[in-house]
């Protein structure tokens, strides 16, 4: 999984508001939407009477954008489809049920190591002919190779993520003077500018572990490069390397200036997501803050809030760390199958196709990797522009590194990686004592394999 070197996403973010005009690499008809854009462009078999669940972890908006993909599936095939939404420990809850004689059918897995455990403890099913013929036709190959195992196709990636973006509250950066930064240095500077107008800077959702490794993702890409960044992600080299060491230092920039984040470091471990976001964009000029890190989903978030996307919440790329290339890390939401079952296949299929991706496109909060989806399906010009630039970077992206490693260090609350970055958090100082409990985790996660 690793792929060439980091680049295009980044290009046209900041210019992104201006109309999403382009059109390179967007891989649709690059027109308005139109009645024929309706048309189905992937046959379904009639499943009439066949029952399906689905599990993923989303809830609230996400849950009902969702729900409507399931619908069109249910209206095109015949089938029921229930959806359960999960915590984020997906595999504990697949494995639990399948223990019990009722595995789920189809699983929205966030991880790339979830997929590859799921598939060693010979839970997933591969993908059919249908759904590999979708896949080919929509998809660049390094969003195939993420989604097979040891060269057999078991997922896609329907949902997807660039988690490198920080959105900002324009009337408090008009109010401060500031302006869109593209170094670090100059991200801390427009943080003590927006602070001495007033506004305190950044919001933090620190409840939530995973925004941490966001952060940490980051600044190690565009600090070390994508080789050590690959070498990190498969535990090739340790967390007590100094590459390590240099990014959290890097982060304790902020993380140690209490000053510079909503609630200090308190506060902002008790800060979940959802609300990191929505109170950088209430309270008009004078919000909680003015900043929030977290990808193009944040969108969805900002619709729960009286401020408009592209005029009161706009977005630049995460800036780029001591002479490095801006960062382009990307997540995503893997279908696979778990049963054999006619509908579980179906419904990947469906998901592969650009028919599926466009009914959350129009929802917001969504961004995908069918270069097939046409841009105008997206509500917005910020979205648009992101889609695009997403499509126009090929295989020029690096994957989550937590969702890479497995579960049990990368992708479980209270535990791991996200453990350790909240306790950093906490506490930026000890950043010996971080890489020393990282590394003994990490090493025990790779040795059980999980």
């Amino acid at each position: 999984m690793a792929f060439a070197a980091i680049g295009a996403l980044a290009l046209t973010l900041s210019a992104c508001g201006d109309g999403g005009s382009g059109g390179d690499g967007s891989g649709g008809s690059g027109g308005k939407a139109t009645g024929k854009d309706t048309a189905p462009t992937v046959r379904l078999p009639k499943l009439d009477g066949q029952q399906l669940q689905v599990v993923a972890v989303w809830t609230g908006p996400e849950q009902e954008a969702f729900t409507k993909v399931l619908k069109e599936f249910e209206k095109r095939t015949g089938a029921r489809v229930s959806y359960v939404p999960t915590q984020d420990a997906m595999l504990n809850y697949i494995g639990t049920k399948i223990a019990g004689g009722s595995p789920p059918d189809v699983a929205m897995l966030q991880q790339v190591g979830a997929l590859q455990q799921a598939v060693e403890r010979k839970w997933a099913k591969p993908a059919n002919a249908e759904t590999k013929a979708q896949l080919a036709k929509n998809y660049s190959q390094g969003w195939q190779d993420l989604g097979s195992v040891n060269g057999t196709q078991y997922g896609v990636y329907f949902k997807t993520a660039n988690k490198s973006l920080i959105w900002y509250n324009a009337a408090v950066f008009e109010n401060a003077g500031a302006t869109e930064p593209k170094t670090w240095k100059e991200l801390m500077a427009t943080a003590e500018t927006v602070s001495a107008s007033g506004v305190t800077p950044m919001s933090i959702g620190g409840a939530d572990g995973w925004t941490l490794t966001d952060w940490f993702e980051n600044v190690y890409l565009s600090q070390a490069g994508p080789e050590k960044y690959d070498q990190l992600a498969k535990h090739e080299i340790k967390w007590t390397d100094p590459s390590v060491k240099r990014a959290l230092t890097t982060l304790a920039e902020l993380f140690g200036k209490p000053n510079l984040i909503a609630g200090g470091a308190a506060g902002a471990l008790q800060t979940e997501f959802p609300t990191s976001v929505t109170q950088t964009f209430t309270g008009g000029d004078q919000p909680k803050a003015a900043m929030v890190f977290e990808g193009d989903f944040v969108s969805i978030n900002i619709a729960q809030t009286e401020a408009k996307i592209g005029t009161d919440a706009k977005v630049f790329p995460f800036p780029a760390v001591d002479g490095g290339e801006p960062p382009v890390v990307t997540g995503g939401d893997v279908a696979v199958a778990l049963t054999d079952k006619p509908a579980s296949q179906a419904l990947l299929t469906f998901l592969a196709s650009p028919d599926a991706a466009a009914i959350w496109a129009a929802e917001g909060g969504f961004l995908s990797p069918n270069k097939s989806l046409d841009p105008a399906a997206y509500p917005n010009d910020v979205q648009r522009g992101i889609a695009k630039a997403l499509i126009a970077a090929g295989d020029d992206f690096r994957f989550d590194m937590s969702d890479q490693m497995p579960q049990s260090f990368g992708g479980t609350p209270g535990k791991g990686e996200w453990k350790a970055l909240q306790d950093f958090l906490k506490n930026p100082k000890d950043i010996a004592g971080t890489q020393a409990r990282l590394e003994a985790d990490a090493a025990k996660a790779y040795q059980n394999g999980g």
